[in-house]
């Protein structure tokens, strides 16, 4: 299932629930088929994705420190190649970023970004 998120002043995205989910978890908002963050709701929402992607990253890196002090071997330089055959996955910032932008410019326009799918996800 898709969720739509668009912005009355700045476009609109497409996602998946499942990710949507995700996201919509970390602000605290419910995932009804339909909702909306109102102008003055975007700045929280936005501060909580950039927190929690700031975190993961932080949980990353550090992962990868342990890794290498223990002897482990840590591949710097992932190709594409890696992507597509699924040994790397994606990680939240890249899920958060769209929504974050979409957000970040609404807010700068005073506007509000209204959310639609099928059914509650």
């Amino acid at each position: 299932m898709l969720v739509r998120l668009t912005s009355n002043t700045s476009g609109e995205i497409i996602m998946f629930a499942e990710h949507a989910r995700r996201l919509f978890d970390i602000i605290g908002k419910e995932c009804t088929a339909e909702g909306v963050f109102t102008k003055e709701q975007l700045p929280e929402a936005i501060a909580k994705l950039q927190h929690a992607v700031k975190e993961e990253k932080a949980a990353l890196h550090e992962a990868e420190r342990k890794k290498r002090d223990a002897g482990v071997e840590v591949e710097e330089n992932v190709d594409d190649e890696d992507h597509k055959s699924g040994r790397v996955g994606i990680n939240l910032g890249q899920r958060a970023h769209p929504l974050i932008n979409l957000m970040e410019w609404t807010l700068k326009e005073g506007g509000f970004v209204l959310w639609k799918a099928e059914r509650d996800f």
